[in-house]
């Protein structure tokens, strides 16, 4: 069996046991598997089976992770691609991939490798091939970029890093609540793999957009994504999309930013990845 962690391999188990069409999860920085457990119950609730997938070593809760952050370092793009491909091998069925940020990119990349029958890629990050460079993109990403030893380091952000990058379309509130309960340090490497991609042709932060066993990919944008901006997600679409083998849609919901995933409104952002997904498998 390839080399799950305890908590995905239980998911796994009952997904198979189940019989039903799985949702694999696909977290990206910052956060942990646990971001999705609402996702997770509400995909349940309408005849699914889910797995949160993690990255390799993640712990299991927010307190834990921020006492122990040295386990996020030094973690590649290629190297989380391939444990959760390794998870999507266990599955009885092949899935449908949902991801969030870096797991966006993810789930582009697995639905490259043919690992999913249809996929949701949610404010994902730039992969080789997508070149606008926003500025507000570079501003949330500068706590790990500006220093170069941050490249095999796991970084924290502050509070204000985190309002600005993840949670500038939500309250004051709103903010503090969610960097409370789901923000954690992140791999450094994973930001300077992409800041990188378009000037290294051996990158692992490319996609095979053209290969005819991708299936149907929605990427979803916020309008308000500091983050991921719609410069980013809609250059993504058009590489995307000379799949011509595959059905390839964008959607943007406005007054969002790239906490759409977790903040009050996730549920908009789930039906919109069900309806999507509905279209194509059933449970």
């Amino acid at each position: 069996m390839t080399d799950l962690m305890e908590y995905e391999a239980e998911q796994v188990a009952t997904a198979n046991a189940s019989g039903k069409k799985p949702i694999v999860f696909v977290h990206g920085l910052w956060l942990l598997p646990s971001s999705w457990d609402r996702w997770a119950e509400y995909f349940q609730s309408v005849g699914y089976s889910t797995v949160t997938a993690g990255w390799p070593d993640d712990p299991n809760a927010v307190d834990e992770a921020n006492r122990h952050p040295e386990v996020f370092a030094k973690k590649s793009v290629q190297q989380v691609a391939d444990h959760v491909e390794g998870l999507i091998r266990e599955l009885k069925q092949r899935p449908a991939v949902i991801g969030h940020s870096f797991g966006g990119l993810l789930t582009e990349i697995l639905a490259g490798r043919g690992c999913s029958d249809v996929s949701v890629a949610i404010s994902p990050a730039p992969h080789r091939g997508v070149l606008p460079l926003p500025i507000s993109a570079l501003r949330s990403s500068s706590p790990v970029l500006r220093n170069p030893r941050n490249h095999g380091r796991a970084v924290p952000l502050t509070y204000e890093q985190f309002r600005y990058a993840f949670a500038n379309a939500v309250s004051e509130e709103e903010a503090h609540e969610l960097y409370n309960t789901f923000a954690v340090p992140a791999a450094g490497l994973p930001l300077f793999q992409a800041a990188s991609a378009n000037l290294n042709p051996w990158t692992e932060v490319k996609v095979k957009t053209k290969n005819p066993d991708r299936g149907p990919l929605l990427i979803v944008s916020g309008a308000e994504d500091h983050t991921v901006p719609w410069a980013i997600c809609n250059s993504s679409f058009k590489r995307e999309r000379r799949n011509k083998d595959s059905v390839t849609e964008i959607v943007k919901l406005k007054d969002r930013g790239h906490a759409l995933t977790i903040d009050h409104g996730w549920k908009k952002v789930a039906d919109t990845s069900l309806k999507f997904i509905q279209r194509f498998v059933k449970p």
